[in-house]
């Protein structure tokens, strides 16, 4: 019994050292990922038992990825080891102003790409769990991993759990349209939709409205988002929008915020100033902080508050996963200082 099920892909991270290009590196650092693996680890971290749900191929690779989820404190039991496909790989170029950072994506063929209807067992999956999370990157990685995910979904919903949804829309795995087509007859097994500024537009065709600045970039009031999530809500009868924010001004500078619309109120929180070692999996920190706060503490508003400390504490420490404590998160969330911890 669990109380979060996720399910999705995770691929081997591979980066080189030292802001090195991949053109001219020598070695490659070796870390896992991928979004609801992320979500997974997180909710773990935090004091939840979660399990990942996945199809992985049967070798040497496939074993490296399940002794490092083990590891991270995710159980494995609902892993489905195949004797076709493959393990992907996405490569990392870090950048550094004015040459943002980039991800290569090597991962045609998966053996998650290949399940079936059929191939897991939902409805045991899902019994006496409190909720389940995946993601828009899921159904993008093929027809039958679309299938999937509303085979997912639908038992999510019989069962009684909880179903969020990360909108987490990748222009390198499908296009705005096909996007579009197949994730909106998702939307009404979704309870929780969680998205970013720019996600909700190219998708769902729901933007923020703003003036442009000398440089091109778009200048969106707070309200402007506001209205996206209640607009979101409007259309599809969420319970629940998470929308997180972010600013870029830098490469390793950024800012980060979120906010959430439920049961006619708005939720907001404070504004982070960041100091970034690592940026990926920090939306999904996002999703695992609000799952734990809607869960533990039983309101939306811990929801955005504790999603949003945690996200910007991920950003702190490298690799996909997040490694902060749940102590380190209360501790952010009464004002912690920046003092070296004696």
């Amino acid at each position: 019994m669990f109380d979060v099920v996720t399910f999705g892909e995770a691929m081997i991270r591979l980066v080189p050292p030292h802001f090195q290009r991949l053109e001219q590196t020598t070695s490659l650092d070796v870390q896992i990922g991928g979004g609801e693996l992320n979500v997974a680890v997180g909710v773990a971290r935090l004091g939840l038992k979660s399990t990942w749900v996945s199809r992985l191929p049967k070798n040497a690779l496939g074993r490296l990825l399940e002794n490092r989820v083990r590891q991270a404190g995710v159980d494995v039991s609902e892993l489905i080891w195949a004797k076709d496909g493959r393990l992907g790989l996405y490569f990392v170029e870090f950048g550094a102003a004015p040459r943002p950072s980039s991800v290569l994506y090597d991962r045609a063929y998966s053996a998650i790409s290949a399940i079936q209807p059929g191939e897991v067992d939902w409805k045991r999956v899902f019994t006496g769990a409190k909720w389940c999370h995946t993601s828009g990157i899921t159904p993008a990685l093929s027809d039958s991993t679309a299938a999937v995910t509303l085979e997912a979904l639908q038992a999510a919903k019989r069962a009684g759990a909880t179903v969020s949804y990360d909108l987490n829309y990748r222009g390198k795995l499908w296009s705005p349209d096909k996007a579009q087509a197949v994730q909106e007859p998702l939307m009404q097994y979704v309870d929780v939709l969680i998205t970013t500024e720019e996600d909700s537009g190219v998708v769902f065709k729901i933007k923020a409205e703003g003036k442009t600045d000398a440089r091109g970039f778009a200048e969106v009031s707070a309200e402007s988002y506001k209205d996206v999530a209640r607009r979101l809500q409007e259309k599809f009868h969420f319970k629940a929008v998470a929308i997180t924010l972010r600013e870029n001004p830098l490469v390793w500078r950024n800012t980060w915020t979120a906010i959430a619309y439920a049961d006619g109120k708005f939720y907001d929180d404070v504004k982070y100033e960041l100091e970034i070692v690592d940026r990926i999996g920090g939306g999904d920190s996002f999703s695992a902080g609000f799952i734990y706060g809607v869960l533990a503490k039983k309101t939306y508003e811990a929801g955005v508050r504790y999603g949003n400390a945690f996200s910007a504490l991920k950003h702190t420490n490298p690799g996909d996963f997040n490694w902060s404590t749940l102590a380190e998160v209360e501790s952010l969330l009464k004002g912690a200082s920046l003092r070296v911890a004696r």
